[in-house]
């Protein structure tokens, strides 16, 4: 049984969460403000977070980068922002969704269960790639940078694999958009620069510059090894 963690400061809809999460036999804690969401998502017992963002003490954003220093627990964010600019913050940080309020109790669970469906795919676990100095092994989700390690979130490490998977491959942000988050999620164009340009500083800042290359008008693809 997954166990989410509800992390809310309004009761009411911590109440409707839970108990929607209990009919759908979720077991379930709760987080009244930021600090005690962070005490209690990186205790290692819980599955999921629903995480608002606008939460006192801590508010979401900064719950959500401190996890992701530490843990690839997976995050759906909650907040009655609808404003773009916050939706691709909150994915650029490292979040596995966003709901915005009000919701429906039904679609938050549909997400949930998408989620926790993916976090649990396990790939193969001996898959490799390497190129020039950088290196991904997919069963680890591990990427290294003349052996040393570059952290990603998840959404960069699987545009990074798509990328290295396929390297001579020009892929269009929608092939990527499928790549990072499957089928049927959809963000905005942005959300894919925003991830290939932290992609890009993350690796050069290793060492590992010039890897992602952007072809105008079509996409972006893995510059050839010897130029990388």
């Amino acid at each position: 049984m997954a166990k989410i963690l509800v992390a809310d400061d309004d009761p009411g809809i911590r109440d409707v969460i839970c108990y929607t999460l209990q009919r759908e036999g979720f077991a379930h804690d709760i987080a009244a403000d930021g600090e005690e969401a962070l005490r209690k998502a990186l205790s290692g017992a819980f599955d999921l977070v629903v995480l608002d963002i606008g939460m006192p003490e801590r508010d979401g954003l900064d719950v959500c980068r401190e996890i992701r220093k530490h843990s690839e627990l997976p995050i759906l964010f909650l907040s009655a922002r609808d404003e773009e600019i916050d939706r691709i913050l909150g994915l650029e940080l490292g979040a596995d969704d966003y709901v915005t309020k009000p919701f429906s109790p039904r679609e938050l669970t549909a997400r949930i269960k998408a989620i926790l469906k993916r976090a649990a795919a396990t790939p193969e676990s001996d898959e490799e790639y390497t190129h020039g100095p950088l290196r991904l092994l997919v069963g680890a989700r591990q990427v290294e940078c003349h052996g040393k390690p570059v952290t990603l979130t998840a959404r960069e490490f699987d545009l990074l694999h798509a990328l290295m998977r396929r390297p001579t491959m020009v892929f269009t942000r929608a092939q990527l958009m499928v790549a990072v988050y499957g089928e049927g999620f959809h963000v905005s164009e942005r959300t894919i620069d925003s991830h290939v340009r932290n992609v890009r500083a993350k690796l050069a800042e290793a060492g590992c510059d010039k890897v992602i290359e952007t072809v105008h008008g079509v996409g972006f693809r893995l510059q050839a090894a010897e130029r990388a």
